[in-house]
Formats: C-alpha cells, sequence, structure tokens
C-alpha cells in the first residue's frame, strides 16, 4: 500500500490510537482511583479499534 494511502488508514489510527491509550493508562499513578479511571479510559479508548 502506498505510503500516503496507509496514512489514512483508519484502522492502522485506531490500533496506534489505542496502543497510545494504554501506554498512557499505564504511566498513570497506582492509586484506587487512578486505576478506575485508567481502566475506563482503555475500555472506551480501545473500543473502536478493530478486533
Amino acid at each position: 500500500m502506498p505510503k500516503d494511502k496507509r496514512q489514512f488508514d483508519p484502522e492502522e489510527r485506531l490500533i496506534d490510537f489505542a496502543v497510545r491509550i494504554i501506554r498512557t493508562a499505564e504511566s498513570l499513578p497506582k492509586t484506587r482511583v487512578v486505576n478506575h479511571i485508567a481502566g475506563q479510559l482503555i475500555c472506551c479508548g480501545t473500543y473502536p479499534a478493530p478486533d
């Protein structure tokens, strides 16, 4: 696939977004409240990624 076509591939972009969400959630402090919010963030941020 040509480079410009890949740049706008929604599937690739959703996967990249999900990976960034997971990395962000993992970098947050480990407290009870933050763990809950991080879990919600992961659910919402990874939901649109293709199966």
